[in-house]
């Protein structure tokens, strides 16, 4: 009986750490916005959505070139966003990706300002 119980205590200790190196063989595949969070970080002050330029726009996440000449499409065509919920006008930006970027925008006119 003890040497029984000895032998399932060896096998126990063998397995984790099989198990272990296993893990670290094959790490998690990483997921889009991890890649997509690494090729633009950020702004780090708010984007002024009616005077930014293409690059500006593309730094926000999840905007890409063709939503960003999307962005001054829409300017050239109906002039300045008067507030910066009117981006959802613009294809591409519907409610959860507006309330995603909402943080990161203005339109130039400070707090308080009539």
């Amino acid at each position: 009986m003890r040497v029984l119980l000895m032998l399932l205590a060896l096998a126990a200790m063998a397995v984790v750490p099989v198990a272990a190196v296993q893990q670290a063989k094959s790490p998690a595949p990483a997921s889009k916005s991890s890649r997509a969070s690494k090729a633009a970080p950020a702004p780090t002050s708010p984007i002024n959505i009616n005077t930014a330029t293409q690059a500006q726009l593309e730094s926000l996440p999840g905007v890409g070139p063709k939503a960003a000449q999307r962005v001054i499409e829409y300017r050239k065509a109906n002039g300045n966003f008067k507030k910066v919920e009117d981006l959802m006008n613009v294809k591409g930006f519907g409610e959860k990706t507006f309330l995603k970027l909402k943080p990161m925008l203005t339109i130039g006119e400070k707090a308080g300002a009539n």
